[in-house]
């Protein structure tokens, strides 16, 4: 199985997730897109992966040092994690609800173009985590979807509410991320009681190859294990303050979530 970034320990029960102590970053609403989407993400260069209820277009910054930049222009987010993905950040997006429609045009016209297929989608309905793992360094859980409202791309007039940590946790980082992989190599799946109503069950891509066309045609490459990360990619010490959590198990070298096989 390609790897990355990741884990290699089995989901336990709550039971067995002993609580501790972690260093955190709070986020409030126009947080998410300073220290989250302009910062982190941006700076990812193993991988990104992000879990959401919802999708809906969303325009960032263009990148520092591009003409769009210097000119002020914004770009779309997904155009952006494309850019990620061509060079060779393994992106990696776990959703439940379809794409909106303004998004679902636009994913076409970055596919046409070739901007954004190397960016692997899975759906499943019962998605409702907000997660997003950077490098296997960081991590970022809370209420924000992968919107603009969501993530603080919109004015302080309208954006959402929004509230969230930011960590450099190990073992949060082992438990979300063993979590994540389940879900999308359907481990979750034969025990699924809205299987029925699920219109492309994810444990059914584990044991078919997907068509040329789909980004989950080509599995992810080995990784070698994450260089140190930028400054921007991980939260300031003096930023972070002890929470309580419930972690799955202790730090390991992290991979991409399962290919099909």
């Amino acid at each position: 199985m390609p790897r990355s970034a990741a884990i290699s320990s089995t989901w336990r029960p709550e039971a067995e997730r002993p609580a501790r102590t972690i260093r955190a970053k709070l986020l409030v609403d126009g947080d998410h897109y300073d220290d989250l989407v302009a910062r982190a993400v941006a700076g990812a260069r193993v991988s990104v992966w992000i879990a959401t209820a919802n999708l809906k277009t969303m325009l960032v910054e263009a990148p520092i040092g591009s003409r769009a930049r210097a000119r002020g222009r914004y770009v779309s987010f997904f155009e952006s994690l494309g850019d990620l993905a061509r060079r060779g950040v393994d992106v990696c997006i776990l959703h439940a609800s379809p794409p909106s429609g303004p998004l679902a045009r636009e994913m076409a016209r970055l596919a046409a173009s070739g901007a954004a297929g190397a960016v692997k989608m899975r759906r499943c309905p019962r998605v409702h985590l907000k997660m997003i793992a950077i490098d296997g360094r960081l991590l970022y859980l809370g209420s924000a979807n992968l919107t603009g409202a969501g993530l603080g791309a919109k004015g302080a007039g309208r954006r959402n509410f929004e509230m969230g940590i930011m960590t450099d946790s190990e073992a949060m980082l082992d438990a979300a991320q063993e979590r994540f992989d389940r879900i999308w190599r359907g481990a979750e799946c034969a025990r699924c009681q809205l299987r029925s109503s699920c219109d492309a069950p994810l444990d059914t891509l584990t044991r078919t190859r997907a068509p040329a066309s789909s980004p989950l045609a080509k599995p992810p490459r080995a990784r070698p294990k994450p260089a140190e990360p930028t400054r921007t990619t991980k939260p300031a010490r003096a930023a972070l303050v002890p929470v309580a959590t419930s972690p799955g198990s202790s730090r390991r070298t992290r991979r991409s979530p399962s290919s099909p096989r």
